[in-house]
């Protein structure tokens, strides 16, 4: 018995569709939970470009800021890891990505060679990397109408 190409790539297809909800909050809360945990403990390899962003803040200063983001993606991982929270998680995500994009603004002389917008340093890079988790957020949350018709 043959399976012809179209049977192959609907059941390939079928199969994605189940498993891309539940891998993608699962990579969130992985993504998040990790590099969230670094924070707190001084191990993050964007502790410097996160105290250099956080300074200029009027209150708190960049040692105490550090700890509350880390903690704050952790919170947002956690919140992946379950379905009735995801939505919490979607926000929390939405908030925390209006503060990663500030050194793209505050500190172009880190986040891009010789100032040039079209040459991004690896911080820039690891900055602008974050569109696509933004994108996947957006279908993540836009999963959930499917499953609730208003």
């Amino acid at each position: 018995m043959t399976l012809s190409f179209r049977k192959i790539d609907i059941l390939i297809t079928k199969r994605m569709q189940a498993l891309s909800i539940p891998v993608m909050r699962f990579s969130f809360a992985v993504i998040f939970v990790w590099f969230g945990i670094l924070k707190p403990f001084g191990l993050s390899a964007a502790e410097g470009l996160l105290k250099a962003t956080v300074k200029w803040l009027p209150f708190g200063s960049p040692d105490m800021w550090l700890p509350i983001i880390g903690w704050w993606e952790v919170v947002i991982g956690i919140c992946f890891l379950f379905q009735k929270t995801t939505r919490i998680a979607i926000l929390l995500l939405f908030l925390q990505m209006v503060g990663t994009f500030m050194p793209l603004v505050f500190l172009p002389e880190v986040t891009f060679q010789q100032h040039n917008y079209l040459l991004p340093t690896l911080e820039g890079q690891y900055i602008v990397k974050n569109l696509i988790i933004i994108a996947a957020a957006l279908v993540l949350g836009g999963s959930f109408s499917k499953k609730n018709e208003i």
